[in-house]
């Protein structure tokens, strides 16, 4: 005989378990008193010595003489518990004599004017399992359906449910009996449990009911709906041909007013029908949803419900329709919910309807340009501008409608967003060659207006790019001559100095002068003029590009004498008069020059640094004395580079469907044939009940599908004690998304019975014990299962550690104890790979605080095995294309990406190489981590600490 911890709760109680145990004794003398207080205290220090593993059997008679009659409420509520665990039996399994009193109390009760102790006795009387206790109290509980008060009819309607399902020979006739109720009751709480007896006793009597008022369904409560959504769903999921019955009576339910009744009622209907109209009509429902619901989460899981449809290749086209109805999705406040919308509205995208979305998304982004949360708003045009990217890149003819909108954002100081239009730009200008004038012609005219440097650099970078006639060479030399402002350089600035030193002077007299002189106005009073606007007025204003220079940005002087010797060596080309192209090439030299002089001059806030010195001296060579070479490298090398690097970065999400698609449907020569995929999906089959896949999903793990094998499973299996210690206890770790649960086996190895015996857990890290699990008493040889749930708040390592505390029968000396083996849990559980891009990538490297350096230290000798063997020991995704990883220089660098479930970003950045010299040279270099907390950067370094050494 087994015994075990896991059995059905229904209440949790709380106790102190470092207090002192009373006595007997003292027990019955409190109990005896006429104090009700100390009744209070004695009943619950006597329901927690039971729980203990305490028997009690001298207090029972003690309890019926000197507690059962009392009128208190507490105490009545305080017995209820009592009678659910003490003992009912003696040791050959029969009823004892004393209980035939306690069930005249409870008939008593159920009689009891106070409608409160009626239908918490009726709810005590649903956890008997004694049928002696419930015979004679079952005309008592018939009347209790008459009774005025619904509290009380509710749950005398689920004790009958409950005897009946446990002893059906006390009420042969609860469904009927249920089914007249039923039909009488007004109450919905009332009608909701009667309803759902029969929906789980007898089905036909249900389905009478519902045919009955079936018109009427829409004027029921929310929760009598629910149920009856569920009803229809198992009727029609175990016979399909029901479901013409009833599937009018979900499409009424479609217009609910309660919000989960319209959920559950569009689930059910796409799970019954696959009918276009069906479908539709569903997710239509599940759009008013989002919008009509304010919280975050149901927006989120409803707009899964919808990608889900989508996914289905029979609905993909019923949904395409209703993505200018989704796109109202993006009113919501929370930017994962515009996130998650703007990702389903990109795949439903199609030519018919790619207008409108775009003149939807243009209208988005003004309204970004107005918005009081600035940050928020910034963080929303960057969505926006990724959105339009993917858009026109998908569709160009859309693109030149876009571009002049997005070329606004180039100057209102988002960095972020302007790059995210100079990247579209690029890739536009690269793949569409009708679009490549446009964009010129409207880059050129926003020139001056850019305000970051880091734009401005590529913005510069961009138009040297792509400048192939001899106009637009002109054109952007003529807009870095604006930029760069009058040379030389340094004899600007210090004359520009000079001047502002006069300035200032000239604005301290005339300060002092209109100190000692106030000027009357025509209305009689004082004018008077500060002296911050004098110099202000005369301050002058330095061009755009210098201003950068003068800040010591030197990476932009790099990169306009890397353009401008681009753009020279394509108008040598282009020009064909011979002083126009040495003019062009002299001009191009000189502000090359004056860079490097000013750089040098000591005026700027931060000196040349030696790389920017030696790419413009590099530069000045190539045009000073130009060679076949370095034109090609120049015009036509360069171009063939962005043409591979662009090619070489596709959609990752895309692909990763792709390769989905591809496994889903590939079927080899030998695998054995389904027969029953013969059969039409819309004839009998509904697939799986969602019901209880649903609960078998939150009751067991969130494990991949490829750690099902035994082999896995037993892994987990972690042993806690010895095999010599008088406890055995070994834990099965299941890991949820949010928790953990710890299956502990507790095996008695010895000879007596251990009482009070206690599992006492502690953790470290971010864990956090829901509930210290209950003391037990086991038999000799005898064992039990335990379980604990641990609260997971964040991704670190974490250690679970304790011990095992027990009495033994019949000794007096002071309690065992067995101290348990650590649990450490693996930071991989809650890791997952994730793709971002690689402006994200930057932008959260430089955000983010917390570095690990990790040192590498393996024995693999080639550098793609051990990239291999980083990512598939971590879950991490390589961010780096394929192309770029490709070759056998004996050098790798590679960015990495994972995403934790609660939201944690985990960057890497592996640099390895291996020596050229020894071919069987391990693998050296070193592994920068990154993170926004502490504990994930140091978890993940300590895991690729340990999983570096291969396995041979």
């Amino acid at each position: 005989m087994t015994s075990s911890a896991e059995q059905p709760c229904y209440t949790l109680l709380y106790s102190q378990n470092d207090s002192e145990s009373p006595s007997e004794v003292q027990l019955r003398k409190e109990l005896e008193s006429n104090d009700t207080k100390a009744k209070i205290r004695a009943l619950k220090k006597t329901i927690n010595l039971i729980l203990s593993g305490e028997r009690l059997p001298n207090l029972l008679m003690v309890i019926m003489r000197f507690v059962m009659p009392s009128q208190d409420h507490k105490i009545k509520k305080l017995l209820l518990l009592y009678w659910e665990i003490v003992p009912k039996t003696n040791q050959e399994g029969k009823l004892l004599h004393e209980m035939i009193l306690v069930c005249d109390a409870y008939r008593k009760d159920l009689q009891h004017p106070n409608e409160y102790v009626r239908g918490s006795t009726l709810r005590f009387l649903c956890k008997l399992k004694e049928a002696e206790l419930l015979e004679p109290l079952m005309p008592t509980i018939r009347s209790c359906l008459e009774h005025r008060h619904a509290y009380v009819r509710r749950n005398a309607v689920m004790a009958i449910y409950t005897i009946f399902r446990n002893f059906d020979y006390l009420i042969p006739d609860a469904p009927e009996l249920v089914h007249d109720f039923l039909e009488r009751e007004q109450d919905a709480s009332c009608k909701r449990n009667a309803f759902m007896m029969l929906i789980h006793v007898d089905q036909d009597r249900a389905l009478e009911y519902l045919s009955s008022c079936i018109d009427q369904v829409a004027t029921f409560g929310d929760i009598l709906q629910l149920i009856i959504v569920e009803l229809v769903y198992k009727v029609c999921h175990s016979n399909p041909s029901q479901r013409t019955r009833f599937i009018r009576c979900i499409y009424n339910l479609l217009n609910s007013n309660s919000a989960a009744v319209r959920y559950e009622a569009a689930g059910t209907l796409v799970t019954l029908s696959s009918a276009p109209t069906a479908v539709r009509a569903a997710a239509s429902c599940y759009i008013e949803l989002i919008v009509k619901e304010s919280d975050n989460n149901v927006k989120l899981i409803v707009l899964e419900k919808i990608n889900v449809l989508r996914k289905n290749p029979n609905y993909v086209k019923i949904i395409q329709e209703l993505t200018m109805d989704l796109m109202r999705v993006l009113g919501a406040p929370d930017m994962e919910v515009r996130k998650k919308t703007l990702q389903l509205v990109m795949d439903l995208i199609t030519p018919k309807t790619v207008d409108e979305v775009v003149g939807m998304l243009k209208k988005e982004i003004t309204k970004t340009i107005s918005a009081t949360e600035k940050e928020d708003a910034a963080k929303y045009r960057h969505l926006l501008v990724r959105t339009l990217h993917t858009c026109s890149i998908k569709y160009p003819e859309v693109a030149e409608s876009v571009i002049p909108l997005l070329v606004e954002f180039l100057g209102d100081g988002d960095e972020l967003a302007g790059s995210d239009v100079l990247i579209f730009m690029r890739e536009a200008m690269q793949k569409f060659e009708h679009i490549k004038p446009l964009v010129m012609t409207m880059l050129l005219d926003s020139f001056q207006i850019i305000r970051s440097p880091n734009v401005h650099r590529a913005a510069i970078w961009l138009l040297g790019e792509y400048c192939d006639s001899q106009e637009e060479c002109e054109s952007m030399m003529n807009e870095v001559k604006k930029g760069l402002g009058n040379v030389p350089l340094v004899d600007s600035e210090l004359k520009m100095a000079a001047d502002n030193e006069d300035a200032q002077g000239d604005a301290k007299e005339s300060t002092q002068q209109s100190s000692s002189q106030r000027l009357v106005t025509a209305d009689g009073s004082y004018a008077t003029q500060a002296a911050i606007s004098v110099s202000s007025s005369k301050k002058e204003s330095r061009p755009r590009l210098r201003d950068y220079l003068m800040d010591g940005e030197f990476f932009i002087g790099a990169t306009i004498a890397t353009t401008l010797t681009k753009v020279a060596l394509r108008y040598s080309k282009l020009c064909n008069d011979s002083v126009r192209k040495n003019r062009f090439c002299a001009d191009a030299m000189l502000y090359m020059a004056g860079i490097l002089h000013l750089g040098k001059s000591g005026l700027p806030k931060k000196a040349i640094n030696d790389d920017d010195f030696d790419r413009i001296s590099v530069c000045i060579s190539v045009l000073s004395t130009p060679s076949d070479l370095m034109m090609d490298i120049f015009t036509k090398e360069c171009r063939k580079a962005l043409s591979d690097m662009i090619a070489s970065q596709p959609d990752s999400k895309e692909d990763v469907q792709e390769n989905l698609d591809e496994v889903i449907v590939r079927v080899q020569a030998d695998d054995p044939i389904s027969f029953l995929s013969i059969i039409a999906p819309s004839d009998d089959d509904l697939g799986e009940n969602q019901f209880e896949e649903s609960l078998t999903k939150a009751l067991t793990s969130t494990t991949n599908k490829k750690d099902d094998g035994l082999e896995s499973q037993l892994n987990k299996v972690h042993q806690l004690t010895g095999f010599s210690d008088p406890v055995y206890a070994e834990a099965y770790i299941y890991v949820n998304q949010y928790d953990i649960v710890l299956d502990v086996l507790i095996v008695n190895q010895t000879g007596d019975t251990l009482q009070n015996t206690t599992l006492e857990l502690a953790t470290l890290g971010d864990l956090k014990l829901v509930e210290k699990p209950v003391p037990i008493t086991i038999a000799p040889r005898d064992f039990c299962n335990i379980k604990a749930n641990i609260k997971v708040a964040s991704t670190e390592n974490g250690i679970i550690f304790g011990n095992i505390v027990y009495d033994v029968s019949g000794t007096a000396h002071d309690r065992n104890c067995v101290v348990l083996n650590e649990i450490h849990i693996d930071i991989m559980d809650y890791i997952m790979p994730g793709s971002c891009t690689d402006s994200e990538f930057r932008q959260m490297w430089a955000e983010f605080e917390w570095e690990n350096k990790v040192t590498v230290n393996s024995n693999i000798t080639d550098i793609q095995e051990y990239l291999e063997h980083i990512i598939a020991s971590t879950n991490m995704r390589c961010l780096t294309s394929d192309k770029a990883l490709k070759g056998s220089c004996g050098f790798l660098a590679a960015n990495l990406y994972a995403k934790s479930i609660f939201g944690e970003d985990a960057l890497a950045n592996l640099s390895i190489e291996r020596s050229a010299d020894q071919d069987d040279a391990p693998v050296t270099g070193h592994i920068r981590i990154r993170a926004k907390s502490q504990g994930m950067a140091l978890s993940l370094g300590d895991k690729i600490n340990l999983s570096q050494k291969k396995s041979m």
